[in-house]
């Protein structure tokens, strides 16, 4: 069994506050961390690395020297599952259908850019934007997702943070 954390949108300094020690516990038990963009800093990914392994991507809010480290999209194996990872952009109405289309098989599709938690299918692929953990713009809760991988099951849940 694989147990990973996703969240996006961090947005640290600029604009988001300190991760939550709720998500930094559950994330410190984690196999696998994903960070689905915006982080702004490497220092959010130096953070997460002292917690466990981590794969992101880069956002478009992210500094240059973010991007010039993490690439755009990503695909990783866990536990023979596949999973695309990406921020996102443009316009929240239609940002799933955006983010379709840039993967091909993939079992899971992580992405974020809209502040908003989802878990969803479509068109046989599993949907998860975590929301974000620490930064309340462009929605109403703040967020991250769990996600366990075990005996070829997929389950994503979102946890909802106070």
């Amino acid at each position: 069994m694989a147990r990973i954390v996703l969240l996006s949108d961090t947005h640290i300094p600029k604009s988001g506050n300190p991760l939550p020690r709720d998500f930094l516990e559950a994330a410190s038990d984690a196999d696998l961390i994903i960070h689905a963009g915006d982080l702004v800093e490497m220092a959010v990914l130096e953070e997460l690395r002292e917690l466990a392994p981590v794969k992101a991507v880069a956002g478009n809010m992210d500094q240059p020297e973010v991007k010039a480290v993490l690439p755009q999209q990503l695909t990783v194996e866990v536990e023979g599952r596949r999973i695309g990872i990406i921020h996102g952009w443009g316009p929240p109405i239609g940002v799933e259908r955006r983010v379709l289309s840039r993967f091909s098989g993939m079992d899971v599709i992580v992405f974020g850019h809209t502040h908003k938690a989802l878990v969803e299918e479509r068109k046989g692929t599993l949907l998860v934007n975590p929301g974000s953990p620490n930064d309340r713009r462009f929605s109403d809760r703040l967020s991250y997702a769990v996600m366990d991988i075990e005996n070829d099951e997929i389950k994503p849940w979102i946890v909802w943070l106070e």
